[in-house]
């Protein structure tokens, strides 16, 4: 007697098989990349709905700004003329420095450094969560962005881009528990490794001794180690250390100099030797 239904396969069986589908394709996108058109296809998708959802936000900004008196504008100039100015200083200072850094590299036979290629990105989105630290910002793959690539702010590192999108990349801040960056300290030249906490304002150090001459209030920069994040930018200043001796290692604390829970603008980088090199609006991609 034939039956009405056929019975498939048992929910285990079915279990099973989307198990073994899913680590097949984990295994194949990890060696071969295959699932990368996949997530560019995915984050270009959302981006309309990501602009959507700060739309709301850009129109109340515009709104409040159109209404700023006579007084607040004259008083906000002046402070951009003050810091204009002081800035130009630096700036020659810097150019200073520059040549003199140059002569020295010369008389050292030592090679010199190409300056980085910058391009200003405005965040659109934040996702801070214990587990998930990132910003989306909005200039992709069609502006030269690259998976790895170093992101700062006008006060030091940010992160690093994680996917990349056609208009929208998304960025691991340094915070992230999964994201970690090798250090050293302007005043020792001691070298580090920072790793985030999940915390939005806290990094530790890793595997630091005790004997360690790192103090609280050192400036920690980034070291170049890992071809990631470029040498010299500032990351993090140490707030904390704790010499446990039935520890293996120090306990360091250190607090990030950006604001990474106020980020509005970061700035991308590109070095010489990059995968890829910025395009800018305008410009014919080569």
């Amino acid at each position: 007697m034939k039956t009405l239904f056929v019975r498939g396969p048992s929910l285990l069986s079915r279990l099973v098989l989307a198990l073994a589908c899913s680590f097949l394709l984990m295994f194949i996108d990890h060696k071969l990349q295959a699932m990368q058109p996949v997530r560019l296809f995915l984050n270009s998708l959302v981006t309309p709905v990501q602009y959507l959802a700060i739309l709301p936000e850009q129109m109340l900004t515009s709104f409040s700004d159109s209404f700023k008196s006579q007084d607040q504008l004259a008083s906000e100039n002046e402070r951009l003329r003050r810091q204009l100015l002081e800035q130009q200083g630096q700036l020659q200072q810097l150019s200073f420095l520059t040549n003199e850094n140059k002569r020295l590299r010369e008389l050292l036979g030592s090679e010199q450094r190409a300056p980085n290629r910058r391009m200003v990105a405005e965040v659109i989105a934040v996702a801070s969560e214990p587990f998930s630290q990132q910003l989306v910002i909005n200039k992709g793959a069609l502006n030269g962005v690259y998976e790895g690539q170093a992101v700062l702010d006008s006060r030091g590192i940010v992160g690093q881009v994680q996917d990349v999108g056609s208009n929208t990349a998304r960025v691991l801040l340094i915070s992230d528990q999964s994201h970690a960056i090798p250090l050293r300290s302007e005043r020792k030249d001691i070298r580090a490794l920072a790793q985030g906490t999940g915390e939005i304002g806290r990094l530790q150090l890793m595997f630091v001794p005790h004997s360690t001459e790192l103090a609280v209030g050192d400036l920690l920069m980034s070291s170049g180690l890992g071809n990631v994040f470029p040498e010299g930018y500032p990351v993090a200043k140490i707030t904390g250390i704790e010499r446990d001796e039935s520890l293996p290692f120090a306990k360091v604390q250190a607090d990030p100099i950006s604001q990474l829970d106020r980020v509005r603008n970061v700035l991308l980088l590109w070095q010489s030797d990059d995968p890829q090199q910025p395009i800018y609006e305008g410009e014919p991609d080569a």
